[in-house]
């Protein structure tokens, strides 16, 4: 079997994976070519961060990638020891953007790193200055793309 197909059916399968999400990969059941594209690699981090389609899948912009993303960063600055410095956080008007920004840090926080939110839409220019303001460790604005 092939990987991509391995990793779908580990997805259907899987009990941390809501219901909503389970749906839509029981959707495309069948449809070889919409699994492959959503399953045959890990989204990856480009020069301008987390970006991919929305969607369900290790191929896609949804809770579940960021999450993953976001494990990876708070694992990062734990063994750096800078968890009380903390992030700054902002969204901007892209599809789901608010939402993705939640995720970040709600799994940042449940981390033990301290977090700070923008209450609503912000210029990365102003996320940039939040950082150094702050004395933050890092910042993270948005991963979405529509």
């Amino acid at each position: 079997m092939e990987e991509y197909l391995k990793k779908y059916e580990q997805w259907c399968n899987n009990s941390t994976f809501d219901e909503e999400t389970k749906k839509e990969l029981i959707s495309i059941k069948g449809n070889e070519e919409e699994i492959k594209d959503r399953f045959y690699k890990d989204l990856e981090f480009g020069t301008a961060g987390l970006r991919g389609i929305i969607g369900i899948g290790t191929n896609r912009m949804n809770r579940y990638t960021v999450g993953k993303a976001t494990q990876g960063l708070a694992n990062y600055i734990i063994k750096k020891g800078a968890s009380e410095k903390g992030v700054a956080i902002s969204y901007d008007s892209r599809h789901m953007s608010k939402e993705f920004s939640e995720q970040t840090a709600l799994i940042l926080n449940a981390n033990g790193i301290k977090t700070y939110v923008f209450e609503e839409l912000r210029p990365v220019p102003e996320l940039s200055f939040a950082t150094r303001e702050l004395g933050c460790t890092c910042r993270n604005n948005d991963y979405s793309k529509s």
